[in-house]
């Protein structure tokens, strides 16, 4: 049996807060070959997620403390959607299919997800990060992330 705790919980929030990514992850699963992968995601107002897809994989997100907003694109950039997520926001869960092009914003610093997703889990082929947006820790990423948050449905949030 493995329990999760309040505790490691507020762990990760706290190392999230510490971390230069803003986030950290808590995985559940013990082995990246395992056949579905499960892990806790918290996050900072501040991290910047690089809108990604998972080409061949569905991934279902349940925020358990705080709140994120998902925002989902086409294959161009164009925003196609937000949506708040967490305890107390009407929605608290998302399942999201394969090859659907997305990012999330912490809301709060106590922003945590529970996310599973099929494995295993292959660092060259899970994620596929999307061209038209600025790889983390570049130049353009502070500019770009301030667009995700203010754009609306329809805007073009690719890079130029």
């Amino acid at each position: 049996m493995r329990l999760i705790t309040t505790d490691l919980i507020n762990d990760l929030i706290e190392q999230a807060g510490a971390s230069q990514r803003r986030r950290m992850n808590h995985n559940v699963h013990p082995r990246l070959s395992d056949p579905v992968q499960r892990l806790f995601v918290a996050a900072r107002p501040d991290s910047y997620f690089r809108p990604h897809r998972h080409p061949t994989k569905w991934e279902l997100v349940l925020v358990i403390s705080g709140a994120f907003e998902l925002l989902a694109f086409d294959d161009d950039g164009r925003l196609t959607a937000r949506q708040i997520l967490g305890p107390g926001t009407g929605a608290i869960a998302v399942e999201l299919p394969a090859n659907t092009w997305h990012t999330w914003l912490a809301l709060s610093d106590d922003a945590v997800f529970f996310e599973t997703k099929e494995g295993p889990f292959d660092p060259q082929t899970t994620s596929e990060f999307a061209s038209w947006s600025p790889a983390e820790g570049s130049p353009e990423v502070p500019e770009f992330f301030q667009r995700l948050k203010v754009a609306g449905i329809g805007d073009m949030l690719a890079c130029s």
